[in-house]
This record gives structure tokens, C-alpha cells and sequence, in this order.
């Protein structure tokens, strides 16, 4: 009879005891997809900051205030739907490109308090609520972005800052990567179109790049893998000056949302920012599509995502009193925001959980006790298994199976908050436990002894005993 072993270690990637409810799960068409609700507003308004998500919290860090440029560091915590201050940026920066590596949030580059472009390179660990200064970026740049893959943080173009003399804007196709586990920095493959002003986002350790102000519809791909570049599918849309993200397909299926302004429903004396526009690219297709614009048009917000939902933080709207002398001098400020507004996207809540079986492995085992370890890649409201196409069996993670001699096959299945049930791929095995060898004794050896041996040696001692009884007596000799 096969029974399942009472002791259970929960190893479960990304789960925890307190993810186990009773309830009923929540339905995928319970959620109102390409929506935007209105979460708790940053204590501090800013814009021209960046945002970024760690640690299960989004931090909204730097930009200006009414006061200047700032290095404030705030973080929302999603759960309790609040925000609390952190340690500050040393160096209070706008402008700067941000990225995330392994819980560790990089800002590097920006414009300086005092107007000074520089490349510093600061890390933000969430953990311990302390900065770092790392090696600087090497081609000091403006407008562009900071992406992460294969393990390295690559910035990608943008422009190398002489407009302060010679009002030159011109893109440089420059990539350098910096790597975090040796903070040094090297020089990858350059774009194949130089751009400033672009937005991008990672799928796959491919790095998209759309736009910029030179390649106004253009998608470039670069395989951080192999360090190559190709085309993608050309926008309809015109993308610059805004920012982009992806779902990762723990929660909804994997898309590249960019938040930008369309700046050619701008009048010339009109909102800089235009109007606030939401697209959506499928990787996986090459097709585009539009989505549900944010409540409050604004530029400067930065953009960020944690469980597969969009959050547009802080931002302002400004404009042109008498154009073009605001180009050179600066836009009036019309509005500024401290606003956290979240996005659902499409197919949200309908992606089921991965389930990966380590152990056992299709094959023999040679053990009756057979180690049942496997992952999920979301939290999860339930966890079975069926063992030999019988009826599911609860568990709470790993589990050791006691099984019988012969062939089995085992499939784990689990059920997350929406609904949707996962299931691992149907793993066969076949118990065969070798035979015990039978005990062996040593024996002392016998000696046999036969009848006749007995007789032999009986017969010659009676001969002999008679002989020695007809020997005559010895005399004397002198006698």
C-alpha cells in the first residue's frame, strides 16, 4: 500500500504558509482588464524622477520639486497601500536612467544640482536601506534608458551633452553594459540607428528599443545573449520622450506596455507633454495595439511594474507661453502631481502557474522512499498531486512518496488566487529495489570418520595385542 510521508519541508519557490487560504479563488473575469484606478499619492510631489520595483515595494527616487532638484527616495508598499521615506540619494539627481539587478536599484547618469551632467553610478539596496557608489558610466549621456539582461545593466545611446555651448543634440549609437559582480564596465555592439529620446523594455534578454527622436517608429532588438541587432516591426505610432515595461506572464501574458506623449496633438503654445498615450506591443506576434489612456495627462512621471501591474508615478504638466523663447529658457509649470495611478493590463488574472517536477526524473529510482521536490512560479492558493492517475493529494511543498515496487507516474498540479489551475509535465518512473542477498555463516569443518576406516583400525589393534601376548616372558640372562 503506498502511503504519503507524513513529515512535508515546504521549499516552494515564492511560497509562504500564509499564501495558503480556504476561499474562494477570484476569477479571472472578476477583474476589469486595461483599467486605471487611483492608488495613495507620494507625501513629496515630483517629476523628472524615476521609478523602479524591489524588495516587493516600488521606489519613486530623485526629480525636482518646487525647491530644485532633489535626491528623495520614497517607497510604496502595494499590501498596505502606503508610502515611507528612505534614505536618500547621495547625490540629488533628475534626468538620471535607473535599473534593477538581483533587488539592488542602479541610478546612474542625470543632470547634478548645480546643472553639471555626470555619470555617476549609485546602488540602492532596499534590504539594509543604504547607497553605494559603484564605477561611473563611461560615455557621460543623457536621454536614454537603462536595461537589464544576461546578468548586466546596458545603456543604450542617447546623446553626449554639449547642448550647453553648441545646443547639439545628436544621438551616439554607443552601448556600454556594466556588469554588477565585478562593477566594471565594457563595450557591447552599437545600434544600428543612433537615438536619443527612446523608450525600451526586456523580453527574453532582448533588449527593445522603439523610437527616439531620429527613429520616430522604429523597433531595434538587441540580443544581449549573443551581442547582435535586428529590426523589429515598425510602430504606427510615433514613441519618444516616454517610458516603457513588460509583463513577465506571472499574471498576464507577456506584453510591452509604453507610456509616451503624443506630441502631435500638441498646439506649438499647447501642453509640452501633449497627450498622455498608453500602447501595447506583443513580442511574440509583432503586433500593436492601443490601451486605455492614464486619468491625468502629464509628462515627467516615471513608470514602473511589480506582479504584472503598471504603476505611472509623479509627473507635470508644462507649456510654451511665447514660442520658441521657452525652448531655450524653459516651459512654464502649469501643473504638478504627486499621483500613483495603476494600470491592469489586458489578460490579467488569466495566466495559470508554472509547475516544474526536479524530482523524480522519468526513469528508475532504486529506493522505495522517492523525493517528490518541485516549484511554482507564483503564489498559489493549492497544491496537489496525483500519483498513478488516482485522486489528487493535497500538500503544502515537497513531499517524499513511499511507493511499491514497479511502474509509476506522478503529476502536480496547483490552483493560484484567480483560478487558474497549473499543471507539471506527467513524470514516469519505474521502483525497482534489488533483492536483499541471502546471510551467509561460516561452518567449521567435520571430519568423517566411515564404518570401515573404524573397522580397519579396529582389526590392527587386535592383532597387534595379540602378538604381544605370545612373545615369551623376559629372563636372565645369567640364569
Amino acid at each position: 500500500m503506498r502511503k504519503t510521508a507524513a513529515a512535508v519541508t515546504v521549499v516552494l519557490v515564492f511560497l509562504a504558509a500564509s499564501c495558503l487560504t480556504t476561499g474562494r479563488p477570484v476569477s479571472g473575469a472578476d477583474i476589469a482588464e486595461n483599467t486605471w484606478t487611483q492608488k495613495a499619492p507620494m507625501h513629496e510631489t515630483r517629476w523628472d524622477m524615476l521609478v523602479a520595483a524591489a524588495n516587493h515595494r516600488i521606489y519613486a527616487i530623485g526629480g525636482i520639486t518646487d525647491e530644485g532638484v532633489v535626491g528623495t527616495n520614497e517607497a510604496y508598499d502595494p499590501t498596505t497601500e502606503s508610502w515611507v521615506f528612505k534614505q536618500p540619494m547621495p547625490n540629488p539627481r533628475q534626468g538620471f536612467t535607473i535599473a534593477t539587478f538581483k533587488d539592488k536599484i542602479y541610478c546612474i547618469g542625470g543632470i547634478l544640482k548645480n546643472g553639471t551632467v555626470t555619470g555617476l553610478n549609485e546602488v540602492f539596496d532596499p534590504a539594509t536601506d543604504t547607497w553605494e557608489t559603484k564605477a561611473p558610466m563611461p560615455t557621460v549621456r543623457l536621454s536614454l534608458r537603462a536595461n537589464t539582461a544576461n546578468n548586466k545593466i546596458y545603456l543604450i545611446g542617447g546623446y553626449i551633452p554639449a547642448f550647453y555651448t553648441t545646443q547639439n543634440f545628436t544621438a551616439t549609437p554607443i552601448n556600454e553594459a556594466y556588469d554588477p559582480a565585478t562593477d566594471t564596465w565594457s563595450t557591447k555592439a552599437p545600434i544600428p540607428v543612433a537615438v536619443n529620446g527612446y523608450v525600451s523594455a526586456v523580453v527574453d534578454e532582448k533588449i527593445f528599443v522603439f523610437g527616439g527622436v531620429e527613429n520616430i517608429k522604429g523597433t531595434q532588438i538587441y540580443d544581449a545573449e549573443t551581442d547582435t541587432w535586428s529590426q523589429g516591426a515598425t510602430s504606427p505610432y510615433s514613441i519618444y520622450f516616454g517610458l516603457a515595461v513588460a509583463t513577465e506572464g506571472f499574471n498576464a501574458p507577456v506584453r510591452i506596455y509604453i507610456l509616451h506623449q503624443d506630441l502631435s496633438s500638441a498646439p506649438p503654445d499647447g501642453p509640452v507633454n501633449g497627450n498622455a498615450v498608453l500602447h501595447v506591443y506583443d513580442p511574440g506576434k509583432e503586433r500593436w495595439s492601443k490601451a486605455t489612456i492614464p486619468p491625468t495627462n502629464r509628462s515627467g512621471y516615471g513608470f514602473a511594474i511589480l506582479n504584472d501591474l503598471l504603476y505611472a508615478v509623479g509627473g507635470a504638466i508644462s507649456g510654451y507661453q511665447k514660442f520658441p523663447d521657452d525652448w531655450i529658457h524653459g516651459p512654464s509649470l502649469i501643473a504638478r502631481y504627486a499621483n500613483n495611478e495603476q494600470y491592469t493590463p489586458f489578460g490579467y488574472g488569466t495566466i495559470p502557474p508554472k509547475v516544474s517536477i526536479a524530482s523524480p526524473q522519468n526513469g528508475n529510482q532504486s529506493s522505495n522512499a522517492v523525493s517528490l521536490n518541485f516549484t511554482v512560479n507564483k503564489p498559489v492558493d493549492w497544491m496537489g498531486y496525483s500519483l498513478d492517475g488516482q485522486q489528487n493529494t493535497t500538500v503544502a511543498g515537497n513531499s517524499t512518496l513511499n511507493m511499491s515496487q514497479g511502474l509509476h507516474n506522478v503529476t502536480v498540479y496547483a490552483n493560484d488566487t484567480f483560478g487558474n489551475i497549473g499543471a507539471s509535465e506527467t513524470i514516469s518512473f519505474n521502483v525497482s529495489v534489488p533483492e536483499p542477498e541471502p546471510a551467509t555463516f561460516p561452518v567449521a569443518p567435520v571430519v568423517t570418520v566411515s564404518v570401515a576406516m573404524i573397522a580397519a583400525v579396529g582389526a590392527g589393534l587386535l592383532v597387534y595385542f595379540r602378538r604381544r601376548k605370545r612373545q615369551p616372558l623376559a629372563t636372565d640372562s645369567k640364569l
